[in-house]
C-alpha cells in the first residue's frame, strides 16, 4: 500500500504552522466538490457519486478532516433574507506590527463574515455584512476605527455577489 507524498508546504492558520500539506489527488478532488456542493451528502452518497467504497470514501473524509483540509460543515445562508441587507468590503490600514492584536479583535466584532491579511496597498480587506447602512456605519466608525493599530477603513457596497460555477477542487 503506497503513501501519497508530502508536500514542502505548511500551512500557517490562527494558531500557528499546521502539518505539512498532503498532495490532492482525484479522488480526494472529487470528494471535496461533491462536499462543497451539498456539505449534508453522506458518505454513501458520496461512494456512489465518486464510484469508491464507503469504507474508502469514510477513511478519505476522515483523512481531509484530520490534515485540516476539509474544516467544518456548514449551512450556506443567503444574507438578505436572513436579515442582512447590506454588504460591503472594507478595507483596514493598520499600524505595523499590530496584526495578531487587530486581528483577534476583529474576529469578535459583530457582522465581520470574513478578513484576510493582504500584501500591497491595504493591509487588511474584510467582508461584512450588516442589517442596513446604519449599522455599517456604526461598524466601520466606531467598531472597526476604535480598534487600537486601526489607521484608516475604506469602504465599498456590494451591489450583487455570484460564485464561480466552476470548482477549484475538481
Amino acid at each position: 500500500m503506497s503513501q501519497e507524498p508530502l508536500t514542502e508546504v505548511a500551512f500557517t492558520g490562527p494558531a500557528g504552522p499546521t502539518v505539512p500539506a498532503r498532495a490532492l489527488d482525484e479522488v480526494d478532488r472529487r470528494i471535496l466538490e461533491v462536499l462543497v456542493r451539498d456539505g449534508r451528502a453522506s458518505i454513501r452518497t458520496l461512494a456512489e457519486q465518486i464510484h469508491i467504497s464507503r469504507t474508502n470514501a469514510y477513511a478519505r473524509v476522515e483523512r481531509l478532516v484530520r490534515d485540516g483540509v476539509i474544516t467544518g460543515f456548514h449551512a450556506r445562508v443567503s444574507p438578505e433574507p436572513a436579515g442582512l441587507g447590506t454588504s460591503a468590503y472594507v478595507s483596514i490600514g493598520i499600524q505595523q506590527n499590530t496584526w495578531r492584536e487587530v486581528s483577534a479583535r476583529l474576529a469578535k466584532v459583530r457582522y465581520i463574515e470574513h478578513a484576510a491579511l493582504l500584501a500591497g496597498d491595504h493591509d487588511v480587506l474584510a467582508l461584512v455584512r450588516a442589517p442596513d447602512n446604519a449599522a455599517l456605519r456604526n461598524l466601520v466608525l466606531n467598531q472597526i476605527q476604535g480598534i487600537p493599530g486601526v489607521l484608516s477603513t475604506r469602504t465599498w457596497l456590494v451591489f450583487e455577489e455570484f460564485d464561480g460555477i466552476e470548482s477549484p477542487w475538481t
